[in-house]
């Protein structure tokens, strides 16, 4: 079986019973910036809250009665897993995930809760593929791929074609990697339908996984450790099926860093009301970091999922706050008397500085024995708030540290 915009056809007749059509919407406040049309496809807002349901569906559509009698058994990071299990416990098949011990809670709460057994192994999807691949071994269930596979591909494929359902003069598809799954699907779709449309791959720099495959000619290990706040995409090698039609319809891949793909998602949360997870903020974190020509053109960004961890969306949001200068830490060295720290807090409220936190110390080893150290983590607006809430206090002459 070849992937071709056919069987991209056949998957959505499987599916479209079971599945969302998902939102595609418009960003005024990227287009005002951009001098474009900027549009979010938002498969976070998919059954199981990612697009990973449509080729694990159109997979297990596709099983013969002789490998339901087996069961299935499946590795993701998370996504894949829910689809898989939502699909295989509705057509009473037993379903085997294996997910890193890292996965977010969330999705292993999941993707028990769909009714698949879940192990629990390794620390990144790779060390969970090698242990379900000794499952099937041991056990003889049907190992379902999650993104190297026809009927997966071809599954993923389907939001090619409400994209240009909806938007029939796309100029640009921006499209999360992993395992390549959901880039081939989609562009096969959308260069069988229009081969001008520019379809770009984003992923994150931790796990460049696609990039490596194509400057290499095939398939082979990332180095490093792979590791990402976007852990849907922690993928150490692309699918070599992903790969050869990344080569045919995929016009460019592009990296982004963690500190990128952490502003993404707080603008996603703050200005679109989105949750994103970090895998579904990639394409937008590069459209955010300059990465993307945008101007004059009508540019979607594939929200892949939204499945985070809220002890994650905690931190990463914080650390995207800080980097935007909507919150600083400093030390500032005092007079151990009274009053002085009140002095310091009435210049941070007359340049309307919100005090988060606020610790003081005499615990230091280089404070004079007269003196006290404080610490204070403050709020502002933006990192010219930020600049001149710091000129003020040299201006009343306090040196500041971090």
């Amino acid at each position: 079986m070849m992937v071709t915009l056919e069987t991209i056809k056949e998957a959505r007749k499987n599916i479209q019973d079971s599945i969302k059509r998902t939102p595609l919407i418009e960003c005024p406040t990227l287009e005002k910036e951009l001098g474009g049309q900027i549009f979010f496809k938002l498969e976070n807002l998919q059954k199981t809250g990612s697009f990973k349901i449509r080729g694990a569906l159109n997979r297990i559509a596709n099983l013969t009665p002789e490998e339901k009698k087996r069961g299935v058994i499946a590795s993701s990071a998370g996504n894949h897993a829910q689809g898989i299990a939502l699909g295989a416990t509705a057509q009473g098949i037993k379903s085997t995930i294996v997910m890193p011990e890292t996965a977010p809670i969330a999705k292993v709460a999941a993707t028990k809760n769909y009714g698949a057994e879940v192990v629990l192994c390794g620390q990144v999807y790779d060390d969970a593929y090698a242990k379900a691949r000794e499952i099937e071994k041991e056990t003889g269930a049907v190992f379902l791929h999650p993104f190297d596979d026809e009927y997966v591909i071809s599954g993923q494929g389907t939001i090619g074609l409400e994209i240009l359902e909806e938007v029939p003069d796309m100029d640009v598809v921006l499209v999360p990697i992993g395992g390549g799954g959901i880039l081939a699907g989609i562009a096969t779709a959308v260069k069988s339908l229009n081969p001008n449309i520019e379809v770009i791959g984003v992923e994150s720099e931790n796990a460049p996984s696609m990039t490596e495959a194509l400057e290499h000619g095939e398939c082979c290990e990332i180095c490093g450790s792979g590791v990402t706040i976007a852990d849907g995409i922690a993928v150490r090698k692309v699918g070599c099926k992903t790969l050869e039609l990344a080569k045919k319809y995929v016009d460019k891949v592009v990296t982004v860093s963690e500190q990128e793909i952490a502003n993404a998602i707080l603008f996603l949360l703050e200005k679109s009301k989105v949750v994103a997870e970090g895998a579904g903020a990639t394409p937008l974190a590069a459209v955010l970091a300059g990465k993307i020509d945008c101007k004059g053109k009508k540019v979607c960004s594939v929200v892949s999922g939204g499945n985070i961890d809220v002890n994650l969306i905690e931190r990463v949001l914080n650390r995207a706050l800080i980097y935007s200068g909507r919150r600083y830490e400093f030390k500032v060295v005092l007079n151990d008397k009274i009053g002085e720290a009140e002095k310091v807090l009435h210049i941070l409220s007359a340049n309307r500085a919100n005090v988060l936190y606020l610790t003081q110390s005499v615990y230091r080893a280089k404070l004079g024995i007269a003196m006290q150290e404080l610490t204070l983590v403050i709020e502002c607006s933006d990192k010219e708030h930020r600049d001149k809430v710091i000129k003020a206090m040299e201006e009343a002459g306090y040196s500041i540290y971090e």
